[in-house]
């Protein structure tokens, strides 16, 4: 598998999946200044960098902390900055915030995520940089929207806590946070909706604004199904391990050899087709399962007799004859057998990257690219995720830096790279 994973030869490939030139980039020309760290704020970035714009990220003169995360932690900093280029500025020292100041006052778009008040400390945050620009479009990406709870530390983990989605996800009395940073990568997304918005108004007013987005609130819109069922119902929506399913076959089920494989017939139709391809005739014409609300009720009576008769076949069998018949099944994979996919290898899911740092750095790894489609092309990778102050030089000379002066900053660790 890692030979799939890693280009094990370490060789350097610039733009290993350039994308050609007729690709859209429907924010060419767009410039975006990023304050960002961790996952949210750059998920932001990278969707309006792989749409096309120029993204700038403004680094620490020590790089972004997620440059060098291990465990769940190492897949950050590649995946969410390709397309983009690195300035390292210190913005702790008078001269480097004058020049971050100098970059922001030429974007578009600014887009930060630390905490409440540190931006304005710098003169970086929307009320100082509208006054210099009042085109600028400026994407704060916070913990909470303005309320009680802004003055708290936020977390992916915190906000699923709070808000309901540990609760739906983990068992009765154990709540558990999903898989994946749902709400730093939505919430960045949500900002970046929010930014597109704002240009499309902007052309209209001439006039930028400031958009935010909040993990927590992210949280809340991701459970409100879970809320409207409450209110319209009446009843405490239960966890997904116990909750009341809304259709009679929609599960895993474990079959020969252990394996398992999700079932589903969410139709009356389905039931039919179901019952017909598997050679339940009696199930079928049994009076307890007129239609799907009454096999509902009968689930715990039903499902015990399906898992009996489901055990003895094959998830490969199961799978082809579903396939055929059109029911929906899944096989239950792990995140890195996605490498061998064969839709994604076939649809161009997957683009090499070159890894900025680390162990590996300088080698390829494939990542994943955005789920949709322009004109029939996914957007690819243009840049590769830069190394710490890639393009300092390049964006200082930009500005209309001298190279004495550049060379003097270097010196005095107000820029790197």
């Amino acid at each position: 598998m890692m030979s799939t994973l890693i280009n094990e030869t370490g060789t350097m490939n610039a733009e290993p999946n350039a994308p050609s030139a007729d690709i859209p980039q429907p924010l060419k020309g767009l410039r975006v200044v990023e304050f960002t760290h961790m996952v949210m704020g750059p998920t932001c970035g990278m969707v309006l960098a792989d749409m096309g714009a120029e993204v700038i990220k403004v680094e620490p003169i020590d790089g972004d902390r997620t440059r060098h995360l291990l465990g769940s932690g190492a897949g950050f900093f590649p995946l969410f900055n390709r397309n983009k280029k690195s300035i390292a500025i210190d913005l702790r020292r008078p001269e480097g915030a004058e020049l971050a100041r100098k970059l922001a006052a030429g974007a578009d778009v600014v887009a930060e995520n630390f905490k409440p008040g540190t931006m304005g400390k710098y003169g970086l945050d929307y009320a100082a940089l509208s006054q210099v620009n009042p085109r600028c479009i400026y994407i704060s990406l916070k913990g909470f929207l303005p309320g009680p709870y802004d003055h708290r530390t936020a977390l992916d983990e915190v906000v699923q806590m709070m808000g309901g989605l540990a609760y739906m996800t983990g068992r009765p009395g154990d709540p558990l946070r999903a898989g994946t940073s749902v709400n730093d990568i939505m919430g960045g997304m949500f900002g970046a909706i929010g930014a597109l918005g704002a240009l499309i108004q902007r052309g209209i007013t001439g006039k930028g604004q400031e958009v935010q987005s909040a993990l927590f609130e992210n949280n809340v819109f991701l459970v409100g199904q879970h809320m409207l069922q409450y209110a319209i119902t009446g009843q405490a929506a239960a966890p997904m391990p116990e909750r009341i399913s809304a259709w009679a076959v929609y599960d895993v089920f474990t079959v020969k050899d252990g394996e398992q494989i999700f079932l589903a017939a969410v139709s009356d139709a389905q039931w039919d087709t179901f019952c017909d391809a598997l050679g339940f005739a009696d199930l079928k014409a049994d009076p307890r399962y007129p239609d799907n609300n009454a096999r509902v009720k009968q689930r715990p009576h039903l499902l015990p007799i399906l898992r009996e008769r489901l055990a003895g076949r094959s998830a490969a069998e199961l799978a082809a004859l579903f396939e055929k018949v059109g029911l929906p099944f899944a096989p239950i994979r792990k995140p890195e057998e996605l490498y061998e996919d064969e839709h994604l290898l076939a649809t161009g899911g997957l683009a090499d990257i070159t890894l900025p740092d680390g162990a590996r750095a300088g080698q390829t790894a494939k990542t994943t690219l955005f789920p949709f489609t322009m004109d029939g092309h996914r957007l690819g990778v243009r840049l590769q995720p830069p190394t710490l102050g890639q393009h300092t030089v390049e964006l200082l000379r930009g500005m209309g830096y001298a190279e004495a002066d550049i060379q003097r900053l270097h010196a005095q660790r107000v820029v790197a790279g």
